[in-house]
């Protein structure tokens, strides 16, 4: 087992005492059992930058890092260290999630397809009329509210920055990249990151509802974690290294074999450390 040290933040004491952990191959981390519940706290890596810690022992945190840890190593023997290919601009990339809301890959890419067909540039998309937009992205579903939505997202971008541009993103901390995305109007913390992700290549990890659901069945997370939380945990327990294969590693593992009404736990490899399949047996 690798070793760990734990610290607390001396400024919280007051209302929660929060643990953290610092396991060598991973960083610093922190998973109280208030945490897994779902509580919003801020971002373990961003508080310890400031350096206010102290040194303070725990197991729990230590074992669970470790198993995120086999996790990912397990995944990655059978799926293999696959990184995502989608390598779009990131305003490419952040209108595609937003086509991708409440329908399938198909849909959306056929919706995406059309709009780049249709208009060559993103000042063109902004431009456009909205019942015209909407009508070229017809096959995504939802058609008119999420034109509405592109072209407030586009408005927004272009009223900040000065022109339809976010390769100023490249170079912020993650931290700060977040925080800047999520600030626009209708965009979440599972965009931002698939925005970092894909077209940046920063290690931050979308939680789908594939991710969510195999990491509450092994026990990564609490089970009545939301995405949300879900997200800030997972990041803080999972090597950063790990985290671009991890996405499309755990995405694939649940539509093949860890799926939502009929979980294969017959042919899981992950079956030993899995805490649905334990509490099965």
């Amino acid at each position: 087992m690798a070793s760990a040290i734990a610290f607390v933040l001396p400024r919280v004491l007051s209302k929660i005492t929060p643990t953290f952990i610092f396991v060598p191959q991973f960083g610093l981390y922190y998973l109280t059992k208030a945490y897994r519940k779902g509580k919003k706290l801020q971002s373990p890596n961003h508080l310890a930058d400031k350096g206010n810690i102290i040194f303070l022992p725990s197991k729990m945190t230590v074992d669970i890092a470790l198993k995120a840890e086999k996790v990912c190593i397990l995944l990655i023997e059978k799926y293999g260290d696959v990184v995502s290919n989608r390598e779009l601009p990131p305003i490419d990339e952040l209108v595609m999630t937003i086509l991708s809301q409440h329908t399938n890959d198909i849909n959306m890419l056929r919706a995406f397809e059309s709009l780049k067909e249709s208009y060559p540039t993103w000042e063109e998309v902004l431009q456009e009329q909205q019942d015209k937009l909407a009508q070229v992205i017809r096959p995504s579903g939802m058609f008119n509210l999420k034109a509405k939505r592109i072209q407030a997202t586009l408005h927004e971008i272009q009223h900040r920055v000065g022109r339809l541009d976010l390769s100023h993103l490249e170079s912020m901390e993650i931290e700060e990249a977040k925080e800047w995305l999520t600030s626009l109007h209708g965009v979440g913390p599972k965009t931002a990151a698939i925005v970092l992700l894909f077209s940046f290549g920063k290690s931050t990890l979308p939680v789908d509802t594939h991710v969510w659901r195999v990491c509450k069945r092994l026990g990564l997370i609490g089970q009545k974690v939301s995405r949300e939380h879900a997200q800030r945990i997972l990041e803080d327990i999972i090597p950063r290294n790990c985290i671009p294969s991890l996405n499309n590693n755990l995405v694939r593992h649940g539509r093949e074999v860890c799926k939502a009404q009929r979980p294969r736990c017959e042919i899981c490899f992950l079956n030993d450390i899995c805490d649905y399949n334990i509490g099965r047996c």
